[in-house]
């Protein structure tokens, strides 16, 4: 039973998804050719994407991705782990205000691009925003402002969408998933707690969010839950703690989703960032409890990587630590920490200069482009990259994160989100947050529309709770 797009389409999505888990390359062919010979009966599929689930790893595969907290936790490398905030709580408001704005901006920017992600016309996907904006004038490369709904260029790149994002139009930070999830994180801990369970998390989504506004691995979790579980439990009887322990989050996470190590989870990320200021390990729990109801692997490290970055945003000014921060709260042994090392080794070679993106990109497309536009490790490339090259500058970190392509409006959020906590609103620069008009329109309940200051008095609060609290045992 397909939600993202038909059966036959997502079991051909489930053989590259295996094979990048390092699931044995022939003997996955062989289920292809079992498959072929049914002539993709659809009950035949059911049960070759099941044998596929349960291929072990190959063991001469160099990389050991667990899901489990605690085995997570085992192998990291050190990490700073904790930092007590050096202000005051006027200063972390500010520093919660400047992740929330930056965090809207980024995302606003990539919006009208975000459709840019595939090839096209023998484009990549940063060849097409460089050809939009070089289209309308040598000047908007690289880009300097809010994206234009038009462009001579249109034929051949392809036109934009999201129009209320470009900068013809833009007068708010209008929905978009980046901005909702984030809501919901912020909305767990008000109505749940810091204690809030998966399936907290869960229910959070089923009251809140139609099953028309979630995607890929979100859209198979969240169908996968409704279907064997929602129909049968005492939801409302029984202590969220115990029902949390009774659910297969594995199952729900994986059951015909192919999609379960793309961007989704780490999408979700950053209020678990907020929520946490200074304390990277709590933040990255928090993630890890939001991502394993619909994600593995690299897909739950994206979210906890991401968390890390911004707990340690408010508390470092050098991006290079900050980046540092979250791979320590990752396993050393996953794809995701190898890359993101190979990516800083990339901006070193280029010596962190923004000037040298375009070879950055350059690279990053050769090292990671063979993932699909919306998996997780390939993006958060693109954000350490902007991060790294952009550094105390909220204009460059965007600008650079949705040059880099692929997820635009991901990309543009998360490092807008990072460099917001680092720099606080004060300091964020007037053009790229006076057209937002500190309002936001969510499509969420009692978020729409709503002042984003007001997002980040209720993120104050939630922080100061957390103090002193501890992390799972």
């Amino acid at each position: 039973m397909p939600g993202w797009d038909t059966q036959r389409a997502m079991f051909e999505l489930e053989f590259v998804q295996s094979a990048q888990e390092g699931k044995d390359p022939h003997v996955l062919e062989q289920i292809r050719r079992e498959a072929a010979a049914t002539g993709y009966d659809p009950e035949a599929m059911d049960i070759l994407w099941q044998k596929m689930l349960e291929l072990p790893v190959r063991k001469d595969f160099p990389f050991n991705e667990p899901n489990d907290l605690d085995a997570i936790r085992a192998a990291r490398v050190p990490g700073p782990r904790k930092v007590d905030l050096p202000y005051d709580d006027e200063q972390l408001f500010d520093r919660l205000y400047g992740a929330w704005l930056g965090r809207c901006a980024g995302c606003a920017l990539g919006k009208p691009v975000e459709g840019f992600m595939q090839p096209y016309n023998g484009l990549s996907s940063k060849q097409r925003i460089k050809e939009y904006l070089v289209g309308i004038s040598p000047s908007e490369y690289p880009i300097r402002d809010y994206i234009p709904q038009h462009s001579p260029a249109e034929e051949k790149t392809g036109k934009v969408g999201c129009y209320r994002s470009t900068r013809e139009q833009i007068a708010f930070m209008e929905s978009d998933d980046d901005i909702r999830y984030t809501v919901l994180g912020q909305k767990v801990f008000r109505e749940v707690g810091h204690s809030f369970t998966t399936y907290d998390m869960m229910r959070l989504w089923i009251n809140n969010l139609p099953y028309s506004m979630v995607c890929t691995a979100e859209t198979q979790a969240y169908l996968n839950f409704v279907r064997r579980y929602q129909v049968h439990m005492q939801m409302w009887r029984t202590p969220s703690a115990e029902l949390d322990r009774q659910i297969d989050w594995n199952w729900v996470a994986t059951n015909e989703n192919a999609f379960r190590e793309w961007i989704g989870a780490q999408i979700r990320a950053d209020h678990f960032g907020y929520a946490a200021p200074g304390t990277m390990e709590l933040a990255a729990e928090f993630a890890w409890r939001d991502a394993r109801m619909s994600h593995v692997k690299n897909g739950i490290y994206g979210s906890m990587f991401v968390a890390a970055m911004i707990a340690a945003a408010f508390v470092l000014d050098d991006p290079l630590q900050i980046v540092e921060a979250g791979l320590s709260e990752i396993p050393s042994t996953s794809r995701l920490f190898a890359e993101m090392r190979q990516v800083i080794d990339i901006c070193h070679r280029y010596e962190y200069k923004s000037a040298n993106f375009e070879p950055v990109l350059d690279e990053i497309y050769n090292l990671l482009g063979h993932y699909d536009p919306v998996h997780t490790n390939n993006n958060a490339g693109i954000v350490v990259a902007a991060l790294l090259l952009g550094r105390h500058d909220l204009e460059k970190v965007i600008s650079i994160a949705v040059m880099g392509g692929w997820d635009t409006d991901c990309n543009g959020a998360t490092a807008g989100s990072i460099a917001g906590a680092m720099l606080g609103a004060k300091q964020l620069p007037e053009k790229w947050i006076k057209p937002l008009n500190d309002t936001l329109q969510s499509a969420i309940i009692d978020y729409h529309p709503i002042a984003i200051s007001q997002c980040a008095k209720w993120s104050l609060e939630i922080a100061q709770k957390t103090k002193g609290l501890e992390v799972s045992a």
